[in-house]
């Protein structure tokens, strides 16, 4: 883990700095690795914002979200505990606490007795990823019951909700017994191939919401401080990995979806442990790897055009780019208006899938599956709060009743707007 004396020196420069980026003037501010605890009655969350979860607590308009959140809670104290080593097949390094898991797209080759070596079918899902031979599952289970169990605790003060979570967060990250080590070397593994790839990092892209929903729980002291100690050095640790492995390295480098995420993920998670300088190098340096390089001057980002699902890949990789200006904002750097206001490389992304909102048909690239819509929702709804835009708010709207029972909109900001008819004001585009 980074030092302290690094970490309490972000956190000054984002006294400093923050209230810049705030979305008003009375709104609340992330402050390094304090996140928003000093305006969420210690609560340290980094992108689960204060006005939005507080507004989800008594929303007529979130009831829906509301009442299937704690119906899920419910059951989710009756699931678990998750862990890596219940899986059947031990990885390459015959370490059962080391995370394994299948590559998505990679499938067995007919025209081999055996499959193998494994061959490609871009956007469509291998099943065998699924079974208990790997740990995806119950990442994806331990992430969503967490997730569930805080927000409910949230929603309605009821401690045994923050208690079920903690127990299983014990399991998955610090019982001896059970915890996953730190890295990732053999996420997304190929048979015949690989026995893991830089690719698999974005697997943990669940945490993010584990870091959120322990931020969250913070005033039940379901967690010790001991515990939260342990957990804040396991994401440092992790993070560490990200940093230093050759396969977080090639991460690192990718230039597409791949490459945002692990911005996120690193800068999240950094923050987390108390390194702030960590998430202010990696979102500062995000305007020119991330913005300029892969969103091209019309708004497009060209490598998820290439995909079979380029419109999910496209608005699933804005949506991950607003989560890192979300985080940059705890650090002092900009990324919602880069290079300027008038001029935003991330708003022209947005107005490039704006004219294909609710006419998802029309979308003129390659995708197996249009009616996966809940990416243009979060991108609208989070688009019409960052830039004050009625416009896309209005789009939102047409969107919410299909995805009204969804927990995301009791951390969504409302698609609210005060012109609700207005026509859809982009912004100046460069050269689009």
């Amino acid at each position: 883990m980074r030092s302290v004396l690094r970490g309490a020196c972000g956190v000054l420069l984002i006294a400093a700095a923050g209230a810049v980026f705030a979305a008003g003037d009375d709104a609340p501010v992330c402050r390094g690795s304090e996140g928003f605890a000093s305006a969420f009655e210690g609560r340290t969350t980094f992108l689960w914002k204060p006005q939005h979860l507080r507004a989800a607590r008594s929303s007529a308009q979130q009831a829906p979200a509301r009442d299937a959140l704690l119906r899920d809670a419910d059951r989710a104290l009756h699931r678990g505990p998750y862990t890596v080593v219940d899986k059947t097949r031990p990885p390459a390094s015959e370490d059962l606490h080391d995370y394994t898991s299948l590559a998505p797209y990679w499938w067995p080759d007919p025209g081999r007795e055996d499959g193998r070596p494994y061959v490609r079918r871009d956007g469509e899902f291998n099943p065998e990823r699924d079974g208990d031979m790997f740990d995806l599952t119950s990442l994806e289970a331990m992430s969503h019951d967490v997730e569930a169990l805080a927000l409910a605790y949230f929603v309605t003060d009821e401690a045994r909700y923050a208690e079920k979570a903690a127990s299983l967060l014990r399991v998955w990250f610090l019982d001896p017994a059970t915890r996953m080590n730190p890295n990732l070397n053999h996420a997304q593994s190929i048979p015949g191939r690989v026995a893991g790839r830089a690719e698999g990092v974005i697997d943990v892209h669940r945490l993010v919401r584990v870091v959120e929903s322990v931020g969250l729980m913070a005033p039940s002291d379901a967690l010790t401080a001991q515990e939260t100690t342990a957990l804040k050095a396991w994401f440092g640790a992790l993070a560490d990995w990200m940093q230093t492995s050759p396969i977080g390295r090639q991460e690192r480098a990718k230039d597409n979806n791949h490459g945002v995420y692990y911005d996120v993920l690193l800068s999240q998670f950094a923050l987390f442990s108390g390194d702030a300088e960590t998430a202010r190098r990696v979102t500062a340096s995000a305007r020119r790897h991330r913005l300029d390089a892969q969103i091209d001057r019309r708004g497009a980002l060209p490598e998820e055009l290439a995909r079979t699902r380029s419109l999910h890949y496209t608005t699933w990789t804005i949506t991950a780019v607003m989560d890192l200006a979300d985080l940059g904002r705890c650090v002092g750097v900009d990324l919602w208006n880069h290079p300027t206001p008038a001029r935003s490389r991330l708003r022209s992304a947005v107005d490039f899938v704006v004219p294909f909102a609710g006419k998802e048909q029309t979308w003129p690239w390659p995708e197996l599956n249009r009616s996966d819509t809940v990416g243009m929702y979060a991108l609208l709804t989070r688009a019409a709060e960052a830039w004050n835009a009625p416009a896309y708010a209005a789009l939102a709207r047409s969107y919410a009743p299909r995805y009204a029972q969804r927990r995301l909109n009791l951390v969504l900001p409302p698609a609210t707007g005060s012109n609700p008819q207005a026509a859809p004001a982009p912004s100046k585009a460069l050269d689009r």
